[in-house]
């Protein structure tokens, strides 16, 4: 072998040396995330919120002129879902939400919605990931509690009444179950709005006035002439106290009274000022 062909044998041989250590060494190296793998990485978050309004948390005066204030407003809700629907979804003329991306909190929440004050933000109920997107449609139950003294009870009001001279404290116990579906959130400024890496929100709220009334409302207004205001329960108050479910009311009101009630009850629902269509499960 002359000298040439030894050099280039042993250049060659050198070449091929190198060349798998380089490989070694880049095999060793964690890669690095591409651009899609990077925003996978990046997590979207979408928080489902509830909120009984100045209502609950200020109080206010019925229609029949107590003044109510709340200590406790249990509601228990499960099966809450956010939905992006094409096209919107009308609860006023839709018979069922059109999916077409779906997040689920499957957990059953006892909530109070009396807690904090009128500046408080509305109470977090759960915060899920979730695709980037608007999501325009939310549904969810209204359960009975399902263990401790609020077990068997959806809504549990507890709080004092005051009329003139005459002091009430109440606890009013409501275990009706529903199904509630409702299309986007009509309020000062659009929710549902998820965008990547950041986090949106929707609402559930519940207009409590729509039981008792707002003495503030005119009186002829569809509110009021549709609620039952608080007198009825005040009429059954022993000793400054009353502690009355449903089933007690249905024995102790008047037929029309506790028809009127119960009619009331699918329309508790909303999502700000936008109706939900609700169905007793």
């Amino acid at each position: 072998m002359n000298h040439l062909t030894k050099f280039l044998f042993t250049t060659f041989f050198l070449l091929l040396i190198v060349g798998c250590q380089q490989q070694a060494a880049t095999e060793q190296q964690p890669t690095s995330p591409q651009p899609e793998q990077q925003a996978e990485l990046v997590l979207s978050k979408l928080q489902f919120v509830a909120n009984g309004e100045d209502f609950i948390r200020k109080g206010f005066t019925s229609v029949d002129g107590w003044t109510i204030t709340f200590d406790h407003a249990y509601i228990t809700l499960g099966n809450i879902a956010a939905h992006q629907t094409n096209p919107p979804y009308d609860p006023t003329k839709d018979s069922e939400i059109q999916s077409v991306e779906t997040v689920s909190l499957n957990v059953i929440h006892t909530i109070d919605l009396a807690l904090g004050d009128e500046d408080e933000p509305p109470i977090l109920v759960g915060e899920i990931d979730a695709p980037i997107g608007h999501y325009n449609a939310l549904s969810w139950d209204m359960l009975k509690g399902p263990e401790g003294d609020l077990a068997g009870q959806a809504i549990v009001l507890e709080g004092t009444a005051t009329k003139a001279e005459q002091t009430i404290d109440f606890v009013i116990s409501i275990d009706k179950e529903y199904h509630y579906d409702a299309g986007e959130f009509i309020g000062d400024v659009r929710k549902g709005f998820v965008e990547e890496g950041k986090t949106g929100e929707l609402e559930m709220t519940f207009h409590f006035d729509h039981f008792f009334g707002d003495f503030d409302t005119p009186q002829d207004d569809a509110l009021n002439t549709g609620a039952i205001g608080f007198e009825p329960f005040a009429k059954l108050a022993e000793n400054g106290e009353i502690q009355i479910t449903l089933a007690e009311m249905k024995e102790k009101f008047d037929s029309e009274t506790y028809e009127k009630l119960i009619q009331l009850l699918p329309s508790l629902g909303h999502v700000g000022e936008g109706h939900a269509k609700a169905q007793e499960i």
